[in-house]
């Protein structure tokens, strides 16, 4: 059986309030008594419910990530989310918090996962991952005052949101200028994804950039079905890009290989850009250019952000901007040489 309290407490000769002020070092009980209980503890192996302290103090110091539901193999596989993961990971060690994750198959279970994390006091809040229309668990927390930041711009709370994130249509921007910079008139951008603000904002960047320098945008190429991808020759035919902008660099590698497969070489044919400055960009050759959104940077800055929101409430939700740098590899061709 495990060892309680009041186990401990006979084995000092102290009341089980001692022991549970001394668990939460409270200034009442002498340094001396203090030293006695934790040397039983050791003594007896006690090992404090960590679920039972949370619901007496006001802070679980447990900071709940909430995953996206993920649709697609591509999109589980993203080094995105492990490297955010990671930052996040090691800055609440200095915080001394620690991070729970919330992750659910749909979007109810995911709800459910997240409410009931809440309820039991395990987690002072949450960090979203994400960014979805009508997100029922961004509803939730504004819904019922949870505190919370988000990585990325919502649809819908955005005045009164914590929250930390690239500037998206820059990014688009950028990819597009450095592309047009290089001689290139014919940008395609291709994505496995639609719905999501960060498509939809950095599609905006490459349009305007696009329309800034006399040339006509395209309309985006999506493949997420096998049928999108056999129709891509069709599309690489008709349009004859001399570029495409890829929406991340996992996918980028899909765009090179679908290139190569109807007959384009990168870059010689087909020049090919992408964001994230992930692993994949040098998995393979030709490496990937790339835009590096500094992933470790959002990861770290969400902690802090949400634990400022934490400790103060009434503070001014703050958004905060992570800067963008361009890494040039090997699929870029000058095409002014």
């Amino acid at each position: 059986m495990s060892v309680t309290i009041k186990d401990v407490a006979r084995e000092v000769g102290v009341a089980p309030s001692t022991v549970s002020r001394t668990l939460q070092d409270h200034p009442s009980i002498s340094k001396g008594t203090k030293e006695k209980v934790r040397k039983a503890m050791e003594k007896l192996g006690y090992v404090p419910n960590a679920a039972a302290q949370n619901l007496a103090k006001k802070y679980a110091n447990t900071i709940g990530v909430v995953f996206p539901v993920l649709s697609s193999t591509d999109r589980k596989s993203n080094p995105f989310y492990l490297e955010a993961i990671t930052a996040m990971n090691q800055e609440a060690g200095k915080q001394d918090v620690t991070i729970s994750i919330a992750s659910g198959e749909t979007q109810e279970e995911l709800l459910e996962n997240v409410q009931l994390m809440y309820k039991q006091k395990r987690v002072d809040g949450f960090i979203l991952l994400y960014i979805r229309k009508d997100d029922p668990v961004l509803n939730y927390l504004v819904e019922y005052n949870i505190p919370y930041t988000v990585i990325g711009q919502p649809y819908r709370y955005n005045n009164g949101t914590s929250s930390v994130d690239n500037d998206n249509q820059l990014l688009g921007r950028t990819a597009a200028q450095y592309l047009i910079d290089k001689g290139h008139e014919k940008i395609l951008f291709v994505t496995n994804y639609e719905k999501e603000n960060v498509f939809q904002e950095r599609f905006y960047g490459y349009e305007k950039s696009m329309e800034e320098n006399d040339l006509a945008p395209f309309p985006y190429a999506v493949l997420k079905k096998p049928e999108d991808y056999a129709a891509f020759e069709d599309v690489l035919r008709e349009v004859q890009p001399t570029a495409c902008i890829a929406i991340d660099d996992m996918f980028a590698l899909r765009v090179i290989q679908l290139c190569n497969l109807y007959g384009y070489q990168v870059p010689d044919d087909v020049s090919v850009i992408s964001f994230n400055n992930s692993i994949f960009t040098s998995l393979i050759h030709p490496y990937i250019t790339s835009i590096d959104i500094h992933t470790e940077e959002l990861g770290k800055v969400a902690v802090q952000q949400f634990l400022l929101q934490l400790k103060d409430q009434q503070a001014l939700k703050q958004k905060v901007l992570i800067p963008h740098t361009l890494i040039e590899r090997e699929t870029v061709l000058d095409r002014r040489k």
